[in-house]
């Protein structure tokens, strides 16, 4: 009964359209007071799951990202893309994937990605003869990398949500997935443009290339000091994302110079309206996940799970298989607050190290993101594209072709995510 009114009620909750969280806080309230355990308990887990140190890398990733991006980072990005593979059939297409790739290691946002290199992007492929669909396709599903390429707040969320796995072994562990999906995207928009037989990009001025080049590599440095303080061990993820704050600001207002620095204001408050939202967030799904082990949730659903077959290629494909249903009527963030403490277990079980569910899981979530009926990144890209979810949906079958592709490799193939984390620990 304690388990049908927590799972039962926040359902419930959410097909009366209450936010997320106050849905996670309702059941848990409810679910403790069937329980007789005292309201203070729950608030106490709720302000515990926010005393994390590591928690505190969230607000300078996404004030870093928001700098970047209002400072004209995109357009840098997508101007050194051009330079780097613009020339080919289909270039934009290819030069949008690689943008975003670039991209996905300043912001860590799909949803940013989309928005900034798609409100440039999409258009400018319309116009130079693109499909409308074929367009909004390339960028949503290339923008999907930004969750997996470090440095990425969902990866911090995950390690809070499983115990205190290693930001750093998580970032490592993402970059190879990330940089497959990038590629097998770019080879995938390069056949398609092939057969229908898109434009070859315009050629840069030379006079211009140096220019491109040095802005572009200002603004991946961005991410350079990120990761590279993290894996060398100079830094904490911390204290990496502080200095690469830092580092975003002085090049954004002293070196780009395309804003004011009165913008500062509106970026700091868009940073603040994001972060009430995460946190908020990660502290009602704190006292939710607290019940649902004080439940035997976590332990019902192994043994269950294990239970229909002892195959663990059948367990790992069933996991993926719940992950990416639940990633299609579900948003990012609360999925890996309410997932990992149940499937987390069941993938230690079979022998899945933490590390590699915890890409497993993002590379899921991230392909619900651009995935109806509510794909938050899908939606923002058909809005910009001006196109209907359904149209835009017929067109990225192929793309979902291959992203679940690459979600196989990730999830049978260990090495692809433990290979660098393992070097970097040795």
């Amino acid at each position: 009964m304690d388990v049908f009114i927590l799972i039962g009620s926040f359902a419930l909750l959410l097909l009366f359209r209450v936010p997320i969280a106050l849905s996670l806080i309702v059941s848990s309230l409810i679910t403790g007071l069937y329980l007789q355990i005292e309201p203070s308990a729950i608030i106490q887990r709720m302000v515990g799951g926010l005393n994390s140190f590591s928690l505190l890398a969230i607000p300078f990733f996404v004030l870093a990202g928001e700098i970047m991006n209002e400072g004209g980072i995109s357009r840098r990005l997508i101007n050194l893309s051009n330079v780097i593979i613009g020339k080919i059939r289909g270039g934009l297409a290819m030069v949008n994937v690689m943008a975003s790739t670039f991209f996905g290691g300043i912001s860590g946002s799909a949803v940013a990605d989309t928005s900034s290199v798609g409100s440039v992007l999409i258009p400018m492929m319309k116009k130079n003869g693109y499909d409308s669909d074929y367009a909004v396709s390339v960028t949503v599903t290339s923008s999907a990398q930004g969750v997996m390429i470090p440095p990425s707040h969902n990866m911090i969320i995950y390690s809070t949500a499983a115990g205190g796995v290693s930001v750093g072994a998580l970032f490592m562990g993402g970059l190879l997935p990330g940089l497959l999906l990038g590629i097998v995207l770019m080879i995938l928009t390069y056949v398609i443009a092939m057969k229908r037989n898109y434009p070859k990009g315009e050629a840069v001025k030379k006079e211009d290339i140096p220019r491109i080049i040095w802005e572009g590599l200002l603004g991946l440095l961005t991410a350079v000091i990120i990761i590279g303080g993290i894996i060398t061990g100079v830094f904490t993820a911390t204290e990496s994302a502080a200095i690469g704050t830092l580092y975003a600001f002085i090049i954004t207002f002293f070196v780009y110079r395309d804003i004011p620095l009165q913008r500062m204001g509106i970026i700091l408050h868009r940073t603040f309206k994001t972060l009430a939202m995460v946190l908020f967030l990660i502290g009602a799904s704190s006292a939710f996940g607290w019940l649902l082990t004080l439940t035997n949730v976590p332990i019902t659903v192994s043994d269950a799970l294990i239970g229909i077959s002892p195959n663990n290629f059948v367990t790992i494909l069933m996991i993926v298989t719940i992950l990416l249903l639940l990633g299609m009527i579900m948003d990012m963030a609360p999925l890996i607050l309410i997932a990992t403490p149940i499937l987390l277990p069941v993938a230690t079980n079979i022998g899945m190290d933490p590390v590699h569910f915890g890409v497993l899981l993002i590379l899921c979530l991230a392909i619900g993101l651009v995935t109806p009926p509510v794909g938050t990144v899908l939606f923002v890209g058909s809005a910009i594209g001006k196109l209907s979810i359904e149209k835009v949906s017929k067109g990225m079958l192929p793309f979902y072709a291959v992203m679940v592709v690459v979600l196989l490799l990730v999830a049978y193939i260990p090495s692809l995510t433990m290979y660098l984390p393992e070097i970097f620990a040795d």
